[in-house]
């Protein structure tokens, strides 16, 4: 079964330069979704699929993606801003990894393209989505 730490989901950042793994851990504490970018690991709410895909029919057109690393502001409007916000199902960050809790919006896309609850454009540089 895809998703699992012995067969990740493969997956490519939007722009198509990076390559990276994803998968879920269910036994986690609260449960994860594990991104593996090279030697880097970032960790993300499991939840974040679903609530990020709920959030995308409400949304109801393109939404920019954003993508910023957690020391940086995350742009208005952008699915990175909706993953640090207050006002999200989380309350605030998605990011489990203090330090490596941005970049939302550059890795929770391609997964949910791979899903297919998305679209996802794939520009050099400033890319969207939206919901199936």
């Amino acid at each position: 079964m895809a998703g699992t730490p012995d067969d990740p989901w493969q997956l490519t950042t939007p722009p198509g330069k990076g390559a990276f793994q994803m998968w879920r851990d269910e036994q986690a504490d609260p449960p994860a979704l594990v991104c593996q970018v090279g030697a880097t690991q970032l960790r993300y709410h499991l939840r974040a699929v679903d609530d990020l895909h709920a959030m995308l029919v409400a949304h109801g057109e393109w939404m920019p993606l954003g993508g910023a690393d957690e020391q940086k502001p995350a742009a208005d409007g952008t699915v990175e801003a909706w993953a640090r916000s207050a006002d999200n199902p989380v309350g605030g960050w998605y990011g489990l990894r203090k330090g490596y809790r941005g970049r939302f919006g550059h890795y929770l896309p391609p997964l949910l393209e791979e899903l297919g609850l998305a679209e996802v454009t794939h520009d050099p540089r400033n890319n969207r989505m939206r919901a199936r």
